[in-house]
């Protein structure tokens, strides 16, 4: 299968930012994959986890948002993240069309993914897959960050670890 196809889409007021694809022969599916706060697309886990859903026939497009573009350490407003997740997915859907289209993400990555559902902006997106969704900040418990996930219209997906310290 190898490394993917690399590639650049924009981002609204935000640049160009970085992608992988990777579609193995037998995919019926693509996740739209977004990073952690803390690392950019090639993390070994989202490396680990794209190989590992394309060995099941799950392509993967990983991408990243502005401010790992451009190395800066700060995330991006929630403004400017939904517009690249939302940006990935139309770039996503071009770059491998006639699959079925999942979005979600790592911590970050998929609340910001699930914010950009519960907007409106994931067109054709069909499901939401979350890899350890951050519902508070460190060491301090509560699900402020998950009350838009109400508004979320499509069937979402938590796969969380018993030691999760942001999913008291």
């Amino acid at each position: 299968m190898g490394k993917g196809e690399r590639l650049r889409f924009a981002v609204e007021n935000a640049g160009e930012v970085s992608a992988i694809v990777m579609r193995p022969a037998d995919a019926q599916s693509l996740l739209v994959l977004a990073h952690g706060a803390g690392a950019g697309m090639m993390h070994p886990f989202l490396e680990k986890l794209a190989g590992e859903l394309a060995s099941a026939g799950v392509a993967t497009f990983r991408y990243q948002f502005p401010y790992m573009e451009e190395r800066r350490h700060v995330p991006d407003r929630p403004p400017v993240a939904t517009a690249a997740v939302a940006a990935a997915v139309r770039a996503a859907a071009e770059a491998a069309p006639g699959l079925t289209l999942l979005a979600g993400g790592k911590s970050f990555g998929g609340r910001m993914s699930s914010q950009a559902a519960s907007q409106g902006l994931l067109e054709g997106v069909q499901g939401l897959v979350f890899f350890g969704f951050p519902l508070h900040p460190p060491n301090k418990p509560g699900t402020k960050r998950a009350e838009h996930l109400s508004k979320v219209p499509m069937p979402m997906l938590f796969l969380q670890g018993t030691r999760d310290t942001l999913a008291d």
